[in-house]
């Protein structure tokens, strides 16, 4: 895969353009000409497109497994791949619908162990029941055999480091003493609590095929690490099943396997100096010499950290990681080899690549390192027992992401081309556009162009794309997705995808204003890309859409009414219209207190500031609402009370899409084809590609 210079940030639009303009030929096929591009894009096409993810190497480095994941016809099929990293060569693993996922080699690499579920023949008992078990699968091929058999599935596994042993949870039904009795009386009923799944820490012995419990169910385990010296297992717990109590109340803390003493890592008072208290700890990862535990905690509208406990003997310090100021965690924390460098992904102006960090030990660190510079995207990296080599699944602005091997001097070398179909595809134009938001701070967005587009050909109708989160970004790749990118404008619009105030990768202070701003420093910075397109000669200021899903949806709606005659069109996916009852029924309530400063009695102003409920009156934009009928993270709430006051009361041309089953992404192929369809039909109606065709509402 070739890499680029970053563009520097207030490069025109057009320099910018012409710096990814060049024909868009897949890494490793210079055969693939500009001329070949012939195929014009279709929603149709959406479901061709493969994607690989949870790279594992091989402990000697030969091999990677990888997962990669396909549009059947009745979803998405997860299924387990293998590449000899010399040779080249790749073989396929599994088959039958088994959803092979989390790779994890023994170190003899005589087998890799999955967990996947499979039925069989309408069989009522494990392994063959649909239950998730943990199978292994010979790296020469071969059918699964299904190491557990336990009643209900397992949950999370891992594999200790000598082969010997598997570590997973299986979760049980338990019930509160009080009301215990007419609880189990009228099962089929929800509670608001006193009946939920608590999860009992097993361990299987691979030789003697015995198992053991660990832990009895008393609490939620959210992962799991065996350490490599086989003496601990890391665990991430709560005391509830509900994302609420993850998001807040999550705890680290180490089994010893011999004595069954469990000890908190992480004691009361940790995170009383947090910017949040309202954090989720994620990832754990052992350093090889068993001496040190790295993981993770990220919020809601603050910047992820990185946490390493050391041990010297039975005593544990605790102490965070320092990253670059300009860079923000992403994820895919790990050891690379014998010594102590700690990598994972770190993300900088809609770039993540691989970091390292060096010598992470004793209260020192050394000097962070880029490993895959450039204009990369990586999704996840694996390294052998060594260190070396080191394998990405990555893509960039001008290829979907395949496996690549990394070099020593970070350049890639593509293993995998699971869309040659693409090499046809008349691919937009990406390049990354820039220009001055709130607080005259500078603001970019990835910017999308038809093909073929010249800027002698005029403006363009544009579709403003907004990302949600919003601690998350638009990152500078190529992707096909059901919100908007490559799809509008492979049908003629110009999309601006804005990395606004409060995204990830722009540094601390750039994501924290946000907090306690919302519906108004964002909205700011949205407003001003718009008209920065505008004077550029590339937008048609009579000709303006805007779209997003979560907190897109939500800035969907607070632009509407921020600025109701600048859009002539909008597409809100699952969008927030109320903050009260955004923390009164969502499963993550601590989002809306963080951006909130507070609970809505303490901070009720806020709250009103940042809910475009109140504003309604000012909607004149034709509205395209979409909602997940089961979502419990923008619950649908919001969306028919959105539909109900633009249809009923203010007569503003307006549908309400609701997708029965559906959480807050849409899972079925039959409903993400709809929502594109829908997009389309609806911009073309009220902001057709030629302008000689605007219809009058």
């Amino acid at each position: 895969m070739k890499t680029r210079t970053i563009a520097p940030l207030f490069l025109s639009c057009w320099a910018l353009i012409a710096m990814v303009a060049s024909p868009l030929v897949a890494a490793g096929d210079p055969s693939a000409a500009l001329s070949t591009r012939t195929r014009a894009i279709t929603p149709e096409d959406y479901f061709e497109l493969a994607s690989v993810d949870h790279c594992a190497v091989s402990p000697s480095g030969r091999f990677a497994a990888f997962q990669e994941t396909r549009w059947g016809e009745e979803g998405k099929e997860r299924d387990l791949w293998l590449t000899d990293l010399s040779t080249g060569g790749q073989q396929r693993l599994t088959f039958d619908g088994l959803g092979a996922w989390n790779p994890s080699w023994d170190p003899e690499e005589r087998w890799i162990y999955v967990s996947g579920s499979r039925t069989r023949g309408g069989e009522g008992k494990p392994p063959w029941d649909g239950s998730t078990q943990i199978w292994r699968i010979s790296p020469a091929g071969g059918d699964p055999f299904p190491v557990t058999r336990v009643a209900g599935g397992v949950g999370h596994f891992r594999l200790s480091s000598d082969g010997l042993s598997l570590f997973y949870t299986v979760g049980e039904e338990v019930y509160e003493e009080t009301w215990q009795d007419l609880r189990k009386s009228f099962p089929e009923l929800e509670y608001g609590h006193g009946v939920g799944r608590l999860d009992g820490l097993w361990q299987l012995d691979l030789t003697g095929w015995r198992t053991k419990r660990l832990l009895e169910p008393q609490q939620v385990i959210h992962d799991l690490a065996p350490s490599p010296d086989g003496q601990r297992v890391a665990l991430i717990t709560a005391s509830d099943e509900e994302l609420i109590f993850k998001e807040g109340w999550s705890r680290v803390e180490v089994l010893h396997i011999e004595s069954g003493e469990l000890s908190p890592l992480t004691a009361p008072g940790w995170r009383d100096d947090h910017p949040s208290p309202f954090g989720w700890i994620e990832e754990l990862a052992w350093s090889a010499d068993s001496a040190a535990l790295a993981f993770s905690i990220s919020y809601d509208g603050y910047s992820s950290r990185i946490y390493l406990v050391e041990w010297q003997g039975r005593e544990a310090s605790l102490r965070r990681v320092t990253l670059a100021p300009d860079v923000s965690f992403a994820g895919g924390l790990s050891w690379r080899g014998e010594d102590r460098t700690l990598c994972y992904r770190g993300e900088n102006r809609a770039r993540i690549r691989v970091h390292s960090i060096d010598d992470v030990r004793s209260g020192g660190q050394g000097e962070p390192r880029i490993l895959t510079p450039g204009d990369v995207v990586v999704d996840s990296f694996d390294c052998a027992a060594s260190g070396s080599p080191l394998v990405a699944a990555a893509g960039g602005p001008n290829t979907f992401t395949d496996l690549q091997l990394v070099a020593d001097d970070g350049s890639l070398r593509r293993l995998t081309s699971v869309n040659p179909q693409v090499e046809t595809w008349n691919l937009p134009r990406l390049s990354v556009f820039g220009w001055t938001g709130a607080d005259n701070d500078p603001v970019e967005g990835i910017l999308e162009l038809p093909p073929g587009y010249e800027p002698e050909d005029g403006p363009l109708p544009l579709i403003v794309e907004l990302h949600g989160g919003p601690t998350s970004a638009t990152r500078y790749r190529l992707r096909y997705w059901i919100y908007g990118r490559t799809l509008m404008a492979a049908n003629g619009y110009a999309l601006l995808s804005p990395n606004y105030h409060g995204s990830t990768g722009y540094g601390e202070p750039f994501l924290e204003k946000l907090i306690g701003r919302e519906n108004e420093i964002e909205v700011t910075d949205i407003i001003a890309g718009v008209e920065a397109l505008v004077r550029a000669g590339i937008a048609d200021p009579r000709r303006i859409g805007v779209m997003g899903w979560s907190n897109g949806g939500y800035l969907t709606n607070c632009l509407i009414t921020a600025k109701p005659e600048m859009f002539q069109a909008a597409s809100s996916g699952a969008g927030i219209l109320d903050m009260v009852l955004q923390w009164g029924i969502e499963d993550t309530p601590g989002h809306v207190i963080n951006y909130m400063r507070g609970l809505p009695w303490e901070q009720a102003e806020a709250y009103r500031r940042g809910s475009p409920l109140f504003l309604l009156d000012r909607v004149r934009t034709p509205t395209l609402i979409h909602v997940g009928g089961a979502d419990p993270r923008v619950p649908p709430a919001h969306s028919r009370a959105l539909y109900r006051a633009l249809h009923h009361y203010l007569d503003v041309p307006t549908e309400l899409v609701v997708y029965p089953g559906e959480a807050h992404s849409l899972a079925s192929r039959e409903h993400r084809l709809a929502k594109m369809k829908w997009d389309l039909a609806w911009f073309g109606k009220y902001l057709p590609v030629h302008s000689g065709n605007v219809e009058a509402d």
